[in-house]
């Protein structure tokens, strides 16, 4: 490939692209660590990183699961869990073997589509998943900083502030994923460790309060039975008041996500990453385990030992009922404890949402073509989501309530195509079975999704503004790369090194042709008329080049295999697969000039049909204007004229 002397970047520059990954796939720098198996981390320690996001819904979730469903709320919680355990689980736990880069569901899907419909399906998914992660973001943060104000000791100094806290908690987070992601995972584990623990001594005060005050227990059995009378109608209401309850099971995407950050084992490869796998489904097990007992125990104290109308808005226990109970009962101290620990956790709950978005994006935008090169590298998505955030943030007016649809939206349509995902992988598999059971989980969050999308319209709303913004943004991008010369390895077969090497002895000259009927006609006459158009004498030698195009969609080609043959006993022909035939053939003249070290002449004729109509098609076709295209290519690959392969049309 062509290569051209430039300044050494600026230090600033260096630290901004520290890590990017390079066009072959490899990384350089400390984030390099995510793909390697001997630099990655524990998976109970990325559990923690994961944990926040999914253990900090603790903060919360009593708080909505008693407003939603009232004395029904450890009824309810109890079917969450369940659901859980033995529906959503088990989904993740495939979509972890079928997935085991971190790509998730959105891998699966786009392997059963080819061509723009596929690109444009994983944009959607992409859409979505960014509404989840990025509104992880700005709604923890929210809810750290409503924590906050809310506070005893700090309403009087925080009181209207909760839009400049929630920025400023927004910008730290950034600020720690620019510093390292090793130091993210650090933070994550201390909070997690620590939440934890002070939530297992409120559990523990709240069950023995429960024990000591039996009247408690028989005052709600009493109220629950005169509310709903039996046990089956209970779990029919519980069903129904699911999806007001579905923001309980938000972290099994992002632990599919940060699946490259674990270690694995020693002999682990990028095609057999089986430690990682098996890692990965400890951690959903273990993180699905421990939040399960922790939902169904906090649910069952705050719902009888909180009063009823302190759940309410305007309630000391609406959004923050653990909160409230580790101030009752534990006192000042300890509930300040806690409070901070609830503010850090759901402050970092961010932390996973942003180490999914850096693990998502840049897997798929960059290689479609749409996004720049240094989309990439960490340090410059930070800053872009950051700011993606403060936008968010400010829109929304820091509301947590504003927020949830959107929330909600996100997990569950990432959940809904991690079900469709795995019950078709089954069904390829041909396991009956498992195929059934995916088939159920995924009518159950079907139900779940639609019935949060025709309640909080607003998600649905706010996920197709991010999915257009990508969409609209990844083709523009995609349009400034067009001529980008996409190839990194051109690898010739043993015939078409020799009729290359045999040219260079002459002048190297292609003819680019495409194939048509492939017969001793075809080729005389291309002949013919590339001596006529060009005045050239007969004894001029020429090779065929033809590429067939494959998949147009696709943007970046990691190689390009060339392979030669003779047809009718006389003509050399160099053939080739591309998603471009432009790429393709610049590729092709610059490996042959590197390789002879001649200048290379290659040959076309005009395309016939309206220029902008031909540049479309090799838009989004891979075709068209070819020969005007091919030489653009070559300008911006090799700024030097002189080295630079000539392009001629006739």
């Amino acid at each position: 490939m062509a290569t051209t002397e430039h300044p050494p970047p600026s230090r600033l520059r260096t630290w901004m692209l520290e890590g990017l990954s390079d066009r072959a796939g490899h990384q350089q720098g400390p984030y390099a660590e995510a793909g390697a198996p001997h630099a990655g981390q524990r998976w109970w320690r990325v559990m923690c990183l994961t944990g926040v996001d999914y253990f900090s819904t603790l903060g919360y979730q009593p708080g909505i699961a008693a407003l939603a469903a009232g004395l029904l709320s450890p009824v309810a919680t109890i079917v969450l869990v369940v659901v859980t355990l033995f529906g959503i689980l088990p989904v993740y736990r495939r979509v972890a073997v079928e997935s085991p880069r971190g790509e998730g569901s959105i891998a699966m899907l786009e392997r059963l589509l080819s061509f723009w419909k596929g690109k444009l399906f994983v944009l959607a998914l992409l859409g979505f998943a960014a509404t989840d992660f990025v509104i992880t973001i700005t709604l923890s943060a929210a809810d750290a900083s409503t924590h906050l104000v809310e506070n005893p000791h700090m309403n009087s100094l925080l009181h209207n502030q909760q839009m400049l806290v929630t920025l400023f908690l927004v910008a730290l987070l950034g600020a720690v994923f620019l510093k390292g992601f090793t130091e993210a995972i650090g933070i994550a584990v201390a909070l997690v460790v620590v939440y934890l623990g002070l939530n297992a001594v409120v559990v523990a005060v709240g069950l023995w309060h429960v024990v000591t005050a039996g009247h408690v227990v028989t005052d709600w059995t009493s109220g629950l039975t005169a509310e709903h009378g039996n046990i089956f109608a209970m779990i029919g209401v519980s069903l129904l008041v699911f999806p007001k309850l579905a923001l309980g099971v938000s972290g099994f995407e992002t632990g599919v996500a940060v699946m490259p950050h674990i270690q694995g084992d020693a002999d682990d490869t990028e095609a057999n990453p089986k430690g990682r796998v098996r890692d990965t489904r400890k951690l959903l097990t273990t993180a699905a385990v421990i939040m399960s007992v922790y939902l169904i125990t906090t649910s069952f104290i705050t719902t009888v030992l909180i009063p009823a109308k302190e759940f309410k808005t305007g309630g000391q226990a609406n959004g923050r009922a653990l909160a409230y109970m580790a101030h009752e009962y534990l006192g000042g101290t300890f509930g300040t404890i806690y409070d901070l620990s609830t503010i850090a956790i759901l402050w970092f709950a961010g932390a996973s949402a942003m180490a999914g978005l850096l693990n998502l994006m840049p897997r798929y935008l960059p290689r479609y073509g749409m996004a720049p090169q240094w989309a990439r590298a960490v340090r410059p998505m930070v800053i872009v989501f950051t700011l993606i955030s403060f936008l968010i943030t400010w829109l929304f007016d820091a509301s947590v309530d504003a927020q949830g649809g959107a929330y909600a939206t996100g997990v569950l349509v990432l959940m809904s195509s991690a079900s469709i995902a795995v019950a078709i992988a089954a069904h390829r598999a041909g396991e009956r079975g498992w195929l059934i059971g995916f088939s159920v989980v995924t009518a159950v969050l079907l139900y779940v999704t639609g019935a949060n999308i025709v309640e909080r319209p607003d998600g649905v709303k706010i996920g197709a503004c991010f999915i257009v913004a990508i969409i609209l943004v990844s083709l523009l991008s995609r349009l400034a790369r067009a001529f980008e010369l996409r190839v990194t390895h051109v690898e010739l077969d043993p015939m078409a090194e020799r009729f290359i090497r045999d040219m260079a002895s002459r002048k190297l000259r292609f003819i680019a042709n495409e194939p048509d009927q492939r017969d001793k006609a075809e080729y005389r006459d291309k002949v013919e008329q590339i001596r006529a158009d060009n005045d050239m004498p007969e004894q001029e030698d020429f090779v065929f080049v033809e590429v067939t195009v494959t998949d147009p969609s696709e943007f970046e080609e990691e190689s390009l295999t060339v392979r030669g043959e003779v047809l009718h006993d006389r003509y050399r022909v160099l053939t080739m697969e591309s998603s471009s035939i432009p790429n393709a053939l610049a590729a092709l003249v610059l490996h042959a000039r590197d390789m002879t070290g001649c200048t290379p002449h290659i040959y076309f004729e005009w395309t016939e049909g309206n220029p902008f109509a031909n540049f479309l098609r090799f838009f989004l076709f891979g075709q068209g204007e070819v020969a005007p295209v091919t030489r653009e290519v070559l300008r911006e690959a090799e700024p030097d004229r002189v080295r630079r392969p000539r392009v001629h049309t006739g």
